[in-house]
């Protein structure tokens, strides 16, 4: 740490911290004040430990399509196509189990590899044809829709009797055989959380002073650990009042994490954010930038068949009209996560955050009784304000 650091109060250095990390603070800032902008609105009850766990699974099938949108959004290409690419791979997975009486899991992995079939077949329009993505997956996006309407045409709504597919977005993990009032082994899960996460800080912090990097005083950093270890907390005890920890929030957790570790941990994912910042500059340092982009499609395609999936399992039904608008939450999601409209920045953890302002704003509106028309108009509002205030940020930088 320099000396001029270590003169600094800290209260300069917060001030200065949130001044050179601004665009990131804001999402955590909008997300707080729309959060207490509902709970005072609905009396309480947008944090009611229900709504909460309600909150978690309706953003699950957002949440992963986002991540995989902002893999593509990074090498600044666009996919278009995902909403009905879900649609339509819940509606074969409805089918599978309910017509062919395949088993839920065989249905879910033969959909899985369907989602990385159509973004194989849409990178490859892409790479090798030089179709522009846009065009690309515009037609994905009328193919798809077709295909899950004509899945549907004999049968219409599908009714899906499956418990364990159900029980993806409507279940919680199970507690131990104790008599408490609380869900306890989501409080040991969020302890272990919190201890894995300042070992990771630690250790990250520990990494950066070794090769020079500046890094903030000790003070600050304790408090960071303190604030963010007091959050996590917070929300694992407000979900182990219900039902404890749904499987929704699993298995986003488990994609965000081999997601956050590609993209900041290996070859491939400095490939990919090498890409976004100048392709040439990439494929001159030998970087195989149809290969990544190939990737990219069929990474997305295949969140796109798990948040089918999910989306599937929290309406227990395959329905004619899913799919409808994911790709415009999805989208926003990652825009206001970060993701630079000029491509090469983005963090999928960040995206996450993104996604939960789209869906708490959709949340809470509901809970208020507000028309689906407003909804719209004020998720547009937020999301065109999230652009342009990353646009001037980095235009100052």
């Amino acid at each position: 740490m320099s000396e001029k650091k270590q003169e600094m109060g800290l209260g300069h250095e917060m001030v200065s911290m949130v001044k050179t990390n601004i665009r990131d603070y804001m999402m955590y800032i909008a997300l707080i004040c729309i959060m207490a902008f509902f709970t005072v609105k609905t009396n309480g009850g947008f944090l009611q430990p229900r709504n909460i766990a309600n909150l978690i699974n309706q953003a699950g099938y957002v949440a992963v399509l986002a991540i995989g949108m902002t893999v593509i959004l990074i090498i600044v290409h666009i996919d278009l196509s995902v909403g009905y690419v879900a649609g339509f791979c819940g509606a074969v997975a409805a089918i599978l189990m309910t017509k062919y009486n395949v088993n839920e899991w065989v249905a879910i992995l033969i959909v899985l590899m369907l989602g990385v079939l159509i973004g194989l077949y849409q990178g490859l329009l892409v790479t090798k044809l030089g179709v522009p993505a846009f065009v690309t997956t515009l037609a994905g996006m009328f193919i798809f829709r077709g295909l899950l309407n004509l899945s549907l045409q004999e049968t219409g709504t599908i009714i899906i009797p499956n418990e364990g597919f159900n029980a993806l977005s409507n279940g919680f993990i199970p507690d131990l055989p104790v008599n408490a009032s609380f869900h306890v082994v989501t409080m040991i899960i969020g302890a272990i959380l919190v201890m894995a996460m300042i070992y990771s800080q630690i250790k990250d912090r520990k990494n950066k002073q070794k090769y020079h990097f500046e890094v903030c005083s000790t003070p600050i950093f304790v408090v960071k650990m303190v604030a963010f270890s007091v959050v996590i907390m917070v929300i694992m005890w407000t979900l182990a009042k219900f039902r404890g920890i749904p499987w929704t929030a699993v298995i986003v957790g488990v994609v965000l994490l081999v997601y956050n570790y590609m993209l900041n941990k290996t070859k491939l994912g400095r490939a990919i954010y090498g890409i976004g910042g100048n392709a040439q500059a990439a494929e001159l340092s030998g970087i195989n930038v149809k290969k990544v982009t190939l990737f990219a499609f069929c990474s997305v395609s295949l969140m796109a068949a798990l948040a089918g999936i999910l989306y599937t399992s929290r309406l227990q039904s395959a329905t004619p009209t899913a799919g409808a608008a994911f790709e415009m939450d999805a989208i926003a999601s990652s825009y206001i996560g970060g993701v630079a409209v000029s491509g090469g920045v983005g963090r999928v953890t960040n995206t996450i955050i993104g996604t939960l302002v789209i869906m708490s704003l959709t949340n809470g509106m509901n809970l208020m009784g507000i028309d689906i028309s407003y909804q719209y108009i004020v998720k547009g509002i937020i999301f065109i304000i999230a652009v342009a205030f990353d646009v001037s940020t980095r235009k100052k930088k």
